[in-house]
């Protein structure tokens, strides 16, 4: 698998709050790959579920032995300090900073672009079922 194109998103209900992740993986003709959805815990805040749901997106990228990502988050917070234009204060996002950067290792290149809420709905509809499904139990 050469190229992958990712969207991401990750939410947590009263920020902090229970919070998933949401991903959809595509190949370079946009044909979905694999969805994956998962539940990130009872209190977290909305950053750190943005950052799990790229740690979630790079792990499967791996998996798929891809080569080249680009990466689609509509939050423009974790997009920029994932690009390095803003600093990281909160310890927390910190440590999952880092593992991102060791699993980025595994790539030849990773793009992380900013878009609106309206274009990651699939993203972010796994979020909510993730959340939702924890719930029932």
């Amino acid at each position: 698998m050469n190229k992958l194109i990712i969207y991401t998103d990750g939410g947590a209900r009263g920020n902090p709050g229970p919070a998933g992740a949401g991903v959809v993986i595509y190949d370079e003709n946009k044909k979905i790959i694999t969805r994956e959805k998962k539940y990130l815990g009872d209190n977290k805040t909305n950053n750190q579920a943005e950052y799990s749901a790229v740690i979630l997106a790079l792990e499967k990228a791996k998996e798929l032995k891809a080569g080249e990502i680009e990466m689609y988050l509509d939050s423009e917070l974790v997009v920029k300090q994932l690009s390095q234009k803003y600093k990281i204060k909160d310890k927390n996002l910190g440590s999952l900073f880092v593992k991102i950067w060791n699993l980025s290792q595994n790539f030849k290149k990773i793009d992380y672009h900013h878009i609106p809420r309206e274009e990651n709905r699939e993203a972010d509809r796994l979020v909510n079922k993730a959340i939702d499904e924890h719930q029932e139990k």
